[in-house]
């Protein structure tokens, strides 16, 4: 069985940082891109940040030059480092990847976590 599992969420203050992760793990063959979207109540699901296997970050405007993103390859783990956080931040994060598993091998399927919250209140 195939799991994305995020850690790192948490209650912070507006500037404040948070640094979320997200593993792979179970019959993983190969691993293409991996990322990030988030979910504010009320609102549909936005795209946040996404990193290849190779690097090559990518990111939504509403977080360029606060969010990074990051990738342990050896760890199958894909991290976001969230600096100068604001309330508008506020939302649960989910991890997304592309796997190739040994159950449908050759075929990336995507993937999504059960989602970490992130609350960013004074």
């Amino acid at each position: 069985q195939v799991q994305l599992v995020e850690s790192g969420g948490g209650l912070v203050q507006p500037g404040g940082s948070l640094r979320l992760s997200c593993a792979a793990s179970g019959s993983i063959s190969s691993i293409g891109a991996m990322g990030w979207f988030r979910q504010a109540p009320g609102k549909q699901r936005e795209f946040v940040a996404r990193i290849r296997s190779g690097g090559f970050p990518n990111y939504a405007d509403s977080v360029k030059d606060r969010f990074t993103t990051s990738r342990d390859n050896a760890k199958n783990t894909v991290y976001l480092q969230m600096n100068s956080l604001k309330p508008e931040d506020t939302a649960v994060y989910y991890c997304n990847a592309d796997l190739q598993t040994s159950r449908v091998p050759g075929v990336f399927q995507n993937y999504w976590g059960q989602g970490t919250q992130v609350t960013v209140s004074a």
